[in-house]
């Protein structure tokens, strides 16, 4: 006699489509998704902008300090990046929503984000590292500002049209099947190891576009929106990779007109008032 087994259904697998809505979310778990994906980049943003007014736009560190650096680094990145990967954060929560409840739910999602964060603030690092760097070059040296910014410009056209780009900007765009191979990572700490995976398949795709904050400037709220807009389109909208190359393009041509234009190097050329208590 032949007896069958059922695998019991593992929350962390995506969920087959069922009802009419043809596997969508209900409208209670999405918008709970949607909300948390806006109660953490909406005060990020206004955080971010306040902190840019008070500093100004200066080359190098600014005098920061490398906690202070990575708080502000990791509040940028949660205003420009989240909405972005939310499309991510919500097929995963998908995955887990038929055998959890919404608390549950609601911080396994927060695990995942936090992994993903911890991703930006190693990367973070190097940021500091750079901008320490850059900074102590062009201090007393004017037109090394020049030349930094068009090699920074350079190196991310570069990248923006190079194969790495390419790779992990397809992962960010179809998750689904990176997804499905995170259903077998084992507990415990699951989601975070997730966001981690995310995030560094995140910094890979967004490299170059960081890049350019150097010679922009690190606090330049107006460049950080235009970034966070073809970040958030070269992900989401049907034709992305295509403008990924066209922004690649353009940096090479602003790599060359860097090597004339003050105005294309706030970040490397302009001044800041001191921070107050530094």
């Amino acid at each position: 006699m032949r007896h069958s087994r059922t695998a019991p259904l593992d929350p962390a697998r995506p969920a087959a489509p069922t009802g009419a809505g043809g596997g969508l979310l209900p409208v209670r778990e999405l918008a709970a998704a949607w909300f948390l994906v806006v109660l953490i980049a909406v005060p990020a943003w206004v955080l971010t902008v306040g902190q840019a007014r008070d500093m100004g736009v200066g080359p190098g560190t600014m005098g920061m300090t490398l906690p202070l650096f990575l708080l502000l680094w990791v509040t940028m990145t949660a205003a420009m990046m989240l909405p972005s990967m939310a499309p991510v954060a919500l097929t995963w929560v998908r995955g887990i929503g038929r055998r959890s409840s919404g608390r549950v739910r609601a911080a396994r999602t927060a695990g995942f984000v936090g992994g993903y964060l911890l991703v930006w603030a190693a990367f973070g690092l190097l940021a500091y590292a750079a901008l320490a760097l850059t900074g102590d070059l062009v201090d007393g040296r004017p037109t090394a500002g020049h030349r930094l910014g068009a090699v920074a410009f350079l190196l991310a056209g570069l990248y923006q049209l190079g194969p790495l780009k390419n790779v992990c900007l397809r992962h960010c765009r179809d998750p689904m099947s990176q997804l499905v191979r995170y259903a077998a990572f084992r507990r415990p700490a699951r989601d975070l190891r997730v966001g981690v995976h995310h995030g560094a398949y995140c910094v890979g795709c967004c490299a170059g576009l960081m890049a350019v904050l150097i010679p922009l400037g690190m606090m330049n709220v107006a460049a950080m929106a235009g970034l966070a807009v073809v970040i958030f389109v070269e992900k989401l909208w049907s034709r992305g990779p295509l403008l990924a190359r066209g922004v690649g393009v353009a940096f090479l041509v602003l790599a060359v007109l860097a090597l004339s234009q003050d105005w294309l190097l706030p970040g490397l050329t302009g001044t800041t008032p001191p921070m107050p208590g530094m």
